[in-house]
């Protein structure tokens, strides 16, 4: 594990593991799951702020779009021209091209940590104890190809983990396809000028697919995670989308 990581993975083991154990008289062998779930859930909703002002610059930029492709067909030949003009452009709208995507930039430690808590057999040189429980009586530390065959339990688990997760991905894949729409203006002002899709169709349908593939060679622990997070991931979109639709009225 990287060092530089180690600090923050070490300090949420021992978050999850406290978790865990107070759960324990309530959940009994469903408390680690539950501690994962909750934890996952609680780290979420904390940057949830900054995955709104990303959606936010997203929107802003799909919004400018038309506009943008206007003036690279007007300045395209005179570049520092052009230049000034969607600089301009975009201080006019309070946005930049950073505003999209920075705020999830600023994420990507903290899901790094997360994610690396629940996959990391040793954490702090020990083992990882929140992957010695289990899920219908898997490990949470077992891998759903070093198991038995997919009739057994061990399969069975898997297969249903990683159904939920495809499911997770689809909702979220679906949500934003319909987010774009619902905060883009059908008008743009721009005479010629039609909205382009704010996400291209290969992200919104295959890329969120790949979770499921990363969730094949991780442990169940990572992947009930991703369950979790990719779940939140849809709900907020929804909420940002509803939020947006309203603001519009």
């Amino acid at each position: 594990m990287s060092s530089l990581l180690g600090v923050p993975v070490d300090a949420a083991y021992h978050v999850v593991s406290a978790l865990a154990n107070v759960l324990v008289p309530l959940l009994g062998g469903f408390a680690a799951v539950a501690g994962i779930i909750l934890f996952t859930a609680a780290v979420r909703l904390a940057v949830t702020p900054l995955t709104f002002r990303a959606l936010r610059g997203q929107a802003a930029q799909a919004r400018l779009a038309p506009h943008v492709q206007r003036l690279r067909e007007r300045y395209g030949k005179q570049p520092e021209r052009l230049q000034r003009e969607l600089t301009a452009l975009q201080a006019r709208e309070g946005t930049s091209l950073f505003a999209g995507f920075g705020p999830l930039l600023v994420q990507w430690p903290v899901f790094s940590v997360v994610y690396l808590l629940f996959r990391s057999p040793a954490i702090a040189g020990a083992p990882n104890r929140l992957l010695t429980g289990d899920l219908f009586g898997v490990p949470l530390g077992a891998h759903w190809l070093s198991g038995s065959a997919v009739l057994s339990v061990h399969g069975a688990v898997f297969v249903g983990v990683l159904a939920l997760l495809g499911a997770a991905c689809w909702l979220l894949a679906r949500t934003a396809r319909r987010v774009m729409p619902a905060i883009v203006p059908a008008k743009t002002g721009v005479p010629g000028a039609t909205n382009p899709p704010a996400i291209p169709g290969w992200l919104t349908t295959v890329l969120p697919y790949l979770t499921v593939v990363i969730a094949a060679f991780a442990p169940l622990a990572a992947v009930i995670y991703l369950i979790t997070s990719t779940t939140w991931s849809a709900a907020e979109r929804r909420l940002f989308a509803a939020r947006a639709r309203a603001a519009a009225r």
